[in-house]
């Protein structure tokens, strides 16, 4: 399993979460993510999920 960063803001630019999620590829993380992303209510948040190299998995305005 690998870490994942994911954080959430308000359209201020306030910081809402951010945690340290897993999962076993990038792959995973788009879909998985994604779930809970839908699950934690964050879906028309700005957010983003990023791996721990800093590459961008999911992204949202």
């Amino acid at each position: 399993m690998k870490p994942y960063k994911f954080t959430a803001f308000e359209k201020t630019g306030k910081l809402i979460i951010e945690e340290t999620w897993e999962f076993a590829s990038d792959e995973e993380a788009k879909v998985k993510g994604q779930d809970l992303i839908d699950e934690k209510d964050f879906t028309e948040k700005t957010h983003r999920l990023v791996n721990n190299a800093g590459k961008l998995i999911l992204f949202h305005v």
